[in-house]
């Protein structure tokens, strides 16, 4: 069976489980910790960084690459088209979503965590002891806002000038390119986990995020977007067992 080496709350983790429920692969989950877990993860794949994927002798790392292993694999539903024109656009987004926005929405996230003690422990692994979870909600936020990167405010604006017209986008078509799902849209919805945690995310995060892009009138299109997405995946993944 396959496994998945993750951090619960990645975007490049999501990523790749949406990809594997969408072609409807069975797969086991190997929670990392933060640390300690990291070296098992370099002995396997000689880098610390998850998601990692083995694949019997196989050992994958970084989400574009494990995709693309998945897509060889599991031809079965096609995400990155064959229709040339379609695949290079299909690719523009994935490297959008992975670099530009990715980094983005890391960074708006950091600085709600900076604020917000209750996000702050959510997002903590489940594995750590509860002395250290109430230590870090204890922290004062100003403490940690000055050690973190915050967001630019250039590039909030940018952030979300790029959202509201993707937001137009999913209201004329549910998807990003062609007419059937592809990984640009499980690359952008990964990312846009950041913002607005999805159901998926469990009790505790769903809904929460970072103030005035979670919550903002035009940006709500998008993120029901990003929910119908999950849920048609999970009707997928019903459907196989």
């Amino acid at each position: 069976m396959l496994e998945l080496y993750q951090f619960r709350h990645s975007a490049f983790c999501l990523k790749v489980r949406m990809v594997l429920q969408a072609k409807g692969l069975s797969y086991r989950i190997v929670e990392v910790t933060p640390g300690v877990g990291q070296l098992a993860v370099f002995r396997m794949s000689g880098q610390r960084q998850v998601p990692m994927l083995v694949d019997g002798d196989a050992v994958l790392a970084d989400s574009s690459a494990i995709v693309r292993h998945l897509e060889r694999q599991e031809p079965n539903p096609i995400l990155i088209p064959v229709d040339t024109r379609q695949a290079a656009q299909v690719h523009l987004i994935e490297d959008w979503a992975d670099t530009t926005l990715a980094t983005v929405c890391r960074s708006a996230l950091v600085q709600a965590v900076a604020v917000d003690a209750t996000l702050r422990v959510a997002l903590l692994p489940g594995d750590v002891p509860d002395p250290i979870r109430t230590m870090m909600g204890a922290f004062p936020g100003k403490w940690i806002s000055d050690v973190a990167e915050l967001v630019n405010q250039n590039e909030r604006i940018d952030l979300l000038a790029s959202l509201e017209q993707l937001a137009s986008l999913v209201q004329k078509s549910p998807w990003l390119v062609g007419e059937t799902m592809s990984l640009a849209d499980l690359s952008v919805a990964a990312q846009l986990s950041l913002l607005c945690f999805p159901s998926s995310a469990g009790t505790v995060l769903a809904g929460k995020g970072v103030p005035g892009l979670r919550d903002h009138p035009k940006l709500q299109p998008l993120f029901q977007w990003r929910d119908q997405l999950e849920l048609k995946l999970m009707e997928r993944t019903l459907e196989e067992v």
